[in-house]
């Protein structure tokens, strides 16, 4: 099989790699995407020889510069708006009480035997005499044209040499829709301990990186059934299950959180590529395994949840290493996930959305976004009616927002005026009063600006400065 190269950068590369007398082949996702018909602007690019030289040249060709992993044998050359990386052909193993690879130099057909699945083993030889002709060693255009995920090798073999392998089969099956062949599947669940081997940061990217697909739920759901969700992230895991509680003879059980949070997962994922708001709609139900109590008037309970889920997410960002400047947007929005709702179902004074309005902030149109995933129903006349409500409750919170300036709201009156006219220092009395100003302005008692804060600040400023002292 032959293909066309028409990618200006592929064929540059592929004249340097003649003019300097080196092999070179375009691999993996690219190939794989190019006979799918993705566009993929991201080049790998594997080297027989020494791939750090070849990419220093390249980079001097191309007015760029080189980023080397020497241990690993590879360089990254920035060109543009793409990343072309380059690979010397070699051998990897993970060996027992180590994270990291044990890299050696190999062949061509060793460097193509320990990739992941054989749909990613596929090369382009990208110099002039062989150009465009696909070298196929493992069977994987085939495999391609079946949309299954089988490992080169024997996938013991496989996973064993690289254990992230085995999240990447979630993430491809997520990302292309494929199946996980049966063999490579039970290895996986055989072996899932073994991700323990691998570094936080990786297994965390590839989980983000399933979180980034169409519809994650394809790839939670691997990770699920092969054990893997239960030691990367047990939060999540435990979410499973339905609990039954019986009644003068009658069961009464709860929703799967699990596959209730699955659903909101996807439907926010065909709202919004904002990842982080993709995991907030992971997030919103976090903590209802450990707040449901079943009341016999009420039924099923989760008081709290969203406070406790909130609390989480300082310790889960620490554990899986996730970006800590995400962390307050995340944590505001689980813990406002159910104020929506309430107003929704009739807590409607002006008060009420101005609070709303000013906790959301600047992310009040992403709480509304996942409010509206976060509706599972499977009848058309509530789901209409559901979102009907919430446009409208959006719709009066914006207005209330925008007139009453709420969008980053805190008391017009600042912690420096206050401390001066007080003749106080820096303590808690300060938030006390700051907090005063603000409720007034909050219950609509006085409208949000400088003068009409200050003068009703002076005018109870001894009030509750008596009311804190005692």
């Amino acid at each position: 099989m032959r293909i066309e190269i028409k990618d200006r950068v592929l064929k540059k590369i592929g004249k340097i790699a003649d003019d300097f007398n080196f092999e070179i082949y375009v691999v993996g996702g690219y190939v794989r995407d190019r006979i799918l018909g993705i566009t993929k602007t991201d080049y790998d690019i594997t080297v027989v020889g020494d791939a750090i030289e070849f990419a220093n040249i390249v980079a001097k060709k191309f007015d760029s510069h080189v980023v080397e992993y020497a241990r690993f044998r590879t360089a990254l050359v920035p060109y543009n708006n793409t990343q072309i990386e380059f690979v010397g052909t070699r051998t990897e193993k993970y060996t027992d009480g180590s994270r990291k690879p044990e890299v050696k130099e190999g062949t061509l057909e060793d460097d193509i035997r320990r990739r992941d699945f054989t749909v990613n083993t596929m090369a382009i030889s990208l110099n002039k005499d062989k150009l465009g002709e696909v070298l196929d060693l493992f069977n994987g255009i085939e495999d391609l044209k079946n949309r299954l995920l089988v490992t080169p090798l024997d996938p013991v073999v496989t996973f064993k040499d690289d254990p992230l392998r085995m999240m990447r089969a979630a993430r491809f099956a997520s990302q292309l829709k494929f199946e996980i062949e049966a063999k490579s599947f039970e290895s996986i669940k055989s072996l899932n301990i073994e991700i323990k081997k691998i570094s936080q940061e990786r297994i965390t990217d590839e989980f983000l990186k399933i979180l980034k697909t169409d519809k994650p739920s394809i790839g939670l759901n691997v990770l699920m059934d092969t054990g893997l969700l239960e030691i990367i992230f047990p939060e999540v895991y435990n979410l499973r299950g339905v609990e039954k509680v019986e009644k003068n003879g009658r069961i009464f059980a709860h929703k799967d959180v699990f596959y209730h949070t699955l659903e909101v997962v996807d439907n926010i994922s065909t709202m919004t590529d904002n990842l982080w708001l993709r995991f907030v709609a992971l997030m919103h139900d976090i903590a209802k395994p450990v707040t449901k109590r079943y009341n016999p008037k009420m039924g099923w309970t989760f008081h709290g949840h969203e406070e406790v889920g909130a609390k989480w997410q300082k310790r889960i960002f620490r554990k899986m290493k996730l970006p800590m400047d995400k962390l307050a947007y995340v944590e505001k929005l689980v813990r406002l996930h159910q104020r929506p709702m309430a107003l929704v179902d009739g807590e409607t004074t002006d008060s009420a959305y101005r609070r709303l309005a000013a906790l959301a902030g600047e992310d009040l149109e992403d709480l509304f976004i996942h409010c509206k995933a976060d509706i599972t129903t499977k009848n058309p006349k509530k789901m209409d009616k559901y979102l009907e409500n919430y446009n409208e409750v959006f719709s009066k919170i914006k207005e209330v927002q925008e007139n009453d300036q709420l969008r980053a709201f805190q008391s017009p009156v600042r912690g420096e005026e206050i401390m001066k006219i007080c003749n106080i220092k820096p303590s808690r009395l300060v938030g006390y009063i700051k907090n005063e100003i603000e409720e007034a302005i909050l219950e609509g008692i006085i409208p949000n600006e400088y003068d009409s804060a200050k003068k009703y600040f002076i005018e109870n400023k001894d009030l509750w400065i008596s009311n804190y002292s005692s």
